[in-house]
């Protein structure tokens, strides 16, 4: 094997890239290493170009392979590793939005990229998959703009700031301020996954400045690798348009693509103009199939003009202000009365409903994982219907987007959710897409937390997510030495073509107090922290709005869950008591739910979550007491007398213990005979004499519970 090392520092820990022949077929590859923890990334493009394809073929994925975790792992009847986790898919997109920028989007050839996890230890995957892909393509002959470098960076059990964590730190969310993902290049940021505990913008941007001095570690190290064993890049031949499809366009669109764009009615005008050039087209080149270039000729156009009208006229789409929003509607309930809490929230012409459903603890949902093993007792799920955007597909499939769009939602709200301790509910919310026109994800975010505040979650504080976008001068590397940087503007809620044309889509969630998550794409290959930091702070602006339009709508959670919801009794019984209650192989236990008709989850220390309707829970929880009760000597209670004896009767205590009384004990005088002053069914006030736990026998005295209950005939 020939093989090639090359080690960094980063975050105090080295990173090696390894470069042999192993994956010799492949057109880049690279095996990356960091403690323990070892990927390998491979790049690949096709041959020839894709015809008729109207966009750039990037493929990315992310395979996790149970070997690396040194067990066997799967379900009983399968240990072959299946479809991606949902951590595999939201890896994946971690990569692609990272790379997909610093590609010439009218390329046609197909660039896929394979990252798999080969050993797992406490390192972070996702970050050396980053780092691993962007050097895998960095050395191959792709053509690609990067490399790019990737860290994980935040606060978790100090106030001091981790570069790449280890798994025990990043794992417990309860345990972190902030937790952030970043990747980017020369100094500039071009993805960003975060989670924070209401933490404040500036805080969030040092640590975007802490992130890009290992990122440009990160690059120069690449960059050191590719000048000694990088290869040429492919040329890749770009279609030029004709003179003749210039002209069409000239005369017959551009002179109406102002007026389309800008016309304030979204989308529509703007898609019916491009509609007549596509017919046009096709009604003068008719032998031809593909039209990518007079398609992207529309398309660089209208990008363009945008930018232009934003940046030197402060002009929108829709005519809006920079950082205005548009209209806003909040409905907290009033759908029906079935469901546990619901929500709908509108931003302009995005339109998303959430509904939320409580379960008991034993709904958890259990994650088996090859990083982790959980159990989550909150989960969102977002779902994007090909109405939402009006048009036609297949419906039934969760991809990536909805999975990725899920998460980022989870995370924000996950922040502001009561301890199991307040509300020991598993929670899942739907979020369903209706219309779209900019920013589902977190328009779900506000329709999800009045979900949660209709179904009487006491949730930390309301949560709010807004979209911002950029349109941002294009400017050489040399005018931007001389400039210092390019200008541009900030957009509050992008929609239509500012989502489709703009330079960066940067979600931001949070509180009144601070950020809960953030999400970063860019089209551009990066974003000056600076503007980062402006745009976050004019998101806070919006997010205030936002949070005023839910308030006045539902201004703190309702007093009282659903009444369709289940009930949860929490009781604690003794870690040794655990076995009586569960029973020999669950019989105890399963007979208890049988009889009572509720669910019960029993903890490791002891606690006992009963969850039910109509009463079951009522039911279980008196069973369970009873059963676990421990009498103590002086104790006065009632019982029933269940049977007689020459030397006294037996009074049953609860449905599990009975005592003895004996005939001394009866009464303040002499007893000859039980029978003559006691029968069965009596029910006796007693007193608990003796309790001999090792032969389970409780005495009990009736005269020293009530001494005048027997009179002396």
């Amino acid at each position: 094997m020939q093989k090639k090392e090359y080690s960094v520092e980063i975050g105090g820990k080295t990173m090696t890239a390894i470069f042999s022949d192993l994956a010799e077929q492949a057109h880049g590859s690279v095996i990356l290493k960091y403690g323990e923890t070892i990927v390998l990334a491979t790049a690949c493009m096709s041959k020839d170009k894709q015809e008729g394809l109207g966009f750039f073929n990037l493929t990315v994925d992310y395979l996790e392979k149970f070997y690396a975790t040194g067990k066997i792992l799967g379900s009983r009847f399968m240990h072959r590793e299946g479809k991606p986790s949902e951590d595999a898919v939201l890896a994946c997109r971690v990569i692609d939005r990272t790379l997909r920028p610093l590609f010439d989007q009218s390329m046609r050839h197909a660039v896929q990229i394979i990252v798999t996890v080969l050993s797992l230890d406490q390192e972070d995957p996702t970050i050396l998959a980053v780092n691993a892909a962007s050097l895998a393509l960095a050395v191959s002959n792709i053509p690609w703009a990067g490399p790019v470098g990737a860290v994980r960076v935040g606060k978790y059990d100090s106030d001091t700031l981790v570069v790449n964590p280890i798994q025990s730190l990043r794992q417990d969310d309860s345990k972190y301020k902030f937790d952030l993902t970043i990747c980017g290049k020369d100094g500039n940021i071009n993805m960003i996954e975060a989670a924070a505990h209401q933490t404040k913008e500036d805080e969030l941007e040092e640590a975007f400045k802490v992130a890009s001095l290992e990122i440009t570690k990160l690059e120069n190290f690449q960059k050191k690798i590719v000048a000694e064993i990088g290869i040429l890049k492919r040329v890749i031949e770009k279609e030029k348009i004709s003179k003749e499809s210039v002209k069409l366009f000239n005369e017959n669109i551009l002179p109406k693509m102002e007026e389309a764009l800008f016309s304030g009615v979204g989308k529509k005008k703007i898609d019916e103009l491009h509609n007549v050039w596509n017919k046009i087209v096709k009604d003068n080149y008719p032998d031809r199939k593909d039209f990518a270039v007079e398609d992207d000729l529309f398309d660089n156009t209208e990008n363009s003009m945008l930018h232009t009208k934003a940046i030197d006229e402060d002009k929108r789409a829709d005519g809006r202000k920079m950082d205005e929003l548009r209209g806003l509607y909040a409905q907290a309930g009033g759908l029906s009365s079935i469901l546990h809490g619901s929500g709908i929230f509108y931003r302009g012409g995005t339109h998303v409903l959430s509904v939320l459903t409580l379960g008991g603890p034993e709904e958890k949902l259990l994650v088996d994982g090859m990083e982790l093993k959980e159990e989550k007792r909150f989960m969102h799920h977002y779902n994007f219907p090909p109405y939402s955007g009006g048009e036609v597909g297949r419906v039934g499939n969760t991809n990536r987007r909805e999975v990725g769009h899920g998460a980022l939602a989870e995370k924000a709200l996950a922040m502001v959710l009561p301890s199991v301790e307040e509300f020991p509910y598993t929670m899942r919310i739907v979020s369903e897409s209706m219309a779209s026109n900019g920013s589902t994800s977190q328009a779900s975010i506000c329709a999800s937390i009045l979900a949660l505040m209709d179904g009487g979650v006491p949730i930390k504080a309301p949560v709010g997510g807004i979209a911002m976008g950029l349109m941002m001068e294009s400017i050489t590397n040399e005018q931007l030495r001389i400039t210092n940087e390019p200008r541009y503007k900030i957009l509050t809620d992008i929609q239509g073509p500012e989502d489709h044309h703009g330079d960066m889509d940067f979600k931001v969630a949070g509180t009144r107090d601070g950020v809960t998550a953030i999400q970063l794409d860019v089209k551009v290959e990066g974003v000056p922290i600076k503007i980062l930091g402006e745009a976050m702070k004019q998101a806070k602006v919006a997010r205030l709005t936002i949070l005023d339009r839910i308030e006045k709508e539902i201004p703190k959670p309702r007093a009282e869950i659903s009444k369709n919801a289940p009930k949860i009794l929490i009781i604690k019984i003794k870690m040794d008591q655990i076995g009586m209650v569960i029973g020999g192989g669950g019989k105890t236990i399963k007979d208890i739910k049988e009889r009572s008709g509720s669910e019960i989850t029993i903890e490791d220390d002891g606690t006992v979550y009963l969850t039910g309707k109509d009463g079951a829970a009522e039911i279980a929880k008196k069973i369970i007491e009873e059963m676990t009760h421990e009498f103590n000597v002086g104790e006065i209670l009632k019982g029933e007398v269940v049977r007689i004896a020459d030397f006294g009767a037996f009074v049953r205590l609860n449905s599990f213990t009975d005592g003895m009384v004996h005939i001394s004990e009866m009464a303040p005088f002499r007893v000859e005979r039980v029978s003559d002053i006691i029968k069965e069914g009596m029910i006796v006030p007693v007193k608990i004499l003796k309790v001999d736990r090792e032969q389970g026998k409780i005495s009990l005295s009736i005269k020293e519970a009530d001494s005048g209950f027997f009179k002396k005939s």
